[in-house]
């Protein structure tokens, strides 16, 4: 069975962003074909479950992942950072094997 892990930081942005949003029940996370390495992170808000999403809850917020992306997402941390002015998710995958210069897109 597949693992994501979601750091407190992570799942408390993920609450706020909901509550100002109004509306949604987690983070919804895929991987599309892109950049210079190969696939980038999509990042969306989940309304409702698909049925075959797999979910993931901790800290009070739930990350739900396409099947898809399960396998290159597996063992993953979610995690939220700021860096001088710049507040983003930060995926910690053991799963990549290389990533473009600009940190966009990565090699699994």
């Amino acid at each position: 069975m597949a693992h994501l892990s979601i750091t407190t930081s992570a799942a408390e942005q993920i609450q706020r962003v909901l509550e100002e949003r109004g509306q949604g029940l987690g983070l919804r996370v895929t991987v599309k074909p892109s950049g210079c390495s190969g696939y980038s992170y999509v990042l969306d808000f989940a309304d409702e479950a698909a049925n075959d999403d797999a979910v993931f809850e901790a800290h009070g917020a739930t990350v739900f992942v396409a099947p898809e992306a399960l396998e290159m997402l597996d063992g993953s941390e979610v995690d939220y950072v700021s860096e001088g002015l710049n507040r983003f998710f930060r995926f910690n995958n053991p799963n990549v094997k290389d990533q473009c210069g600009c940190g966009e897109s990565f090699t699994v």
